[in-house]
């Protein structure tokens, strides 16, 4: 299947729009963390719990999500939810209690949960299957790119704005999206199922209800969790206390780990594509990766602070290895459940997200702050290491569910 370069733009360039805001509001608070401490009066585990209200509304949203984009089409759905989070955004930014920015965080979260899942359930409707490693990790650059925007470009705007103002433009910014979305994206002929709702909970169960979902899933859920929780929120408190690092210093080093996170994401995505040609599955290769990313974690928890900038761009590049099992469970169901496979994925993602980045803040209020008021060392080896072992954990599960399939003559990617 050939198509033309203006479909191909016109399908990548708005949902790559979408992407980078969803990723900007991910990662924003990494690096407005102070000044909502200082303005709202959060402690860690509340600051935890807050930051993390993207990911509980992204997740509560994906079931549903599914079925929308298999029944309605990724178009349709993704500029209607922009306009959800762009309200979330405005409330944010008029927020003067935890509660209230609770509130918008979660819409934020409830308005972008379709920004990657539209455009990969696009991607199955225009694209090959085994093209969908590369379009996926090419669809994450602008991801990539949107943690970027997060970093040292919002430090800096802070000396002309304040975080309010911040979320003032990014609200802005969403409506335009959305209006991009609607306005620019073709429409597949095939893109609205003709499903029951009856059948399309079928479809849900039978996502569920998958061996080869099952056996991927949980390292997928662990390590994504990991890379969610810590990158979009406690990587930047990380690097103040105990690297020492000034805020500057600190959000320069963040925007290193987006730009780290861009090439891991074209790096793993064309690998993946290259070596399908020689009958390597996109699990091996996210495997390698997830298995790389959680030495480097194990680094980070022993706080190896004379390696700290190499140890946090390699976090950056081999966490985008998680990324993969989307497209190798995509390529294992029918086209027509692809919304709800990746979505199901997603939810479970989400939530574990949303639980590890909490976690991570309270497990760090366990200890007394210092006395310059920074977050104890022993508070962020006990949370990192947690998730380090959740993901071990998961490995295993992996590789001896991959043995046992391979016993009964069947494989998992």
């Amino acid at each position: 299947m050939t198509l033309r370069p203006a479909i191909l733009l016109r399908v990548f360039i708005p949902f790559a729009l979408g992407y980078f805001l969803s990723y900007l509001f991910r990662s924003v608070n990494a690096v407005i963390a102070p000044d909502l401490v200082r303005d709202i009066g959060v402690d860690p585990a509340s600051l935890g719990l807050l930051t993390s209200a993207y990911f509980l509304a992204f997740a509560a949203f994906q079931l549903p999500l599914g079925v929308l984009l298999d029944r309605y089409g990724p178009r349709r759905v993704e500029a209607a939810l922009l306009l959800v989070a762009a309200s979330g955004a405005y409330t944010f930014a008029r927020a003067e209690t935890l509660t209230g920015l609770m509130l918008g965080r979660a819409l934020i979260g409830l308005g972008v949960s379709a920004c990657l899942m539209a455009a990969f359930k696009a991607f199955t409707l225009w694209f090959p299957a085994e093209k969908l490693p590369l379009a996926n990790g090419i669809q994450m650059i602008s991801g990539g790119v949107g943690a970027l925007a997060a970093s040292t470009p919002v430090e800096l705007s802070l000396k002309f704005t304040d975080w309010r103002g911040v979320f003032l433009i990014l609200a802005g910014l969403t409506v335009a999206a959305a209006i991009c979305v609607f306005l620019i994206v073709p429409e597949k002929q095939d893109s609205c199922s003709s499903e029951t709702l009856r059948e399309q909970m079928q479809g849900i169960r039978q996502v569920f209800t998958s061996r080869i979902f099952w056996s991927i899933a949980p390292w997928a859920v662990a390590t994504q969790a990991a890379y969610l929780s810590i990158a979009g929120l406690w990587s930047g408190p990380w690097l103040r206390d105990i690297a020492g690092y000034d805020r500057m210093t600190a959000a320069n080093t963040l925007m290193g780990i987006s730009v780290a996170m861009i090439t891991g994401y074209f790096a793993f995505g064309s690998l993946a594509e290259r070596l399908a040609r020689r009958g390597i599955q996109p699990m091996t290769v996210a495997a390698s990766g997830m298995l790389c990313f959680i030495v480097i974690q194990g680094m980070i928890v022993l706080q190896m602070v004379n390696m700290t900038l190499i140890l946090w761009l390699l976090f950056g590049f081999f966490g985008t290895a998680c990324i993969l099992p989307y497209a190798a469970l995509s390529q294992n169901f029918p086209r027509h459940l692809s919304g709800r496979v990746n979505t199901g994925l997603n939810l479970l993602v989400f939530v574990a997200a949303f639980a590890a980045q909490w976690a991570i803040g309270l497990i760090i209020d366990l200890w007394p702050q210092t006395a310059s008021g920074s977050y104890n060392a022993t508070g962020y080896s006990s949370s990192f290491g947690l998730i380090v072992i959740l993901q071990l954990t998961g490995a295993i599960w992996y590789f001896l569910a991959s043995g046992r399939s391979r016993l009964s003559g069947s494989h998992t990617a």
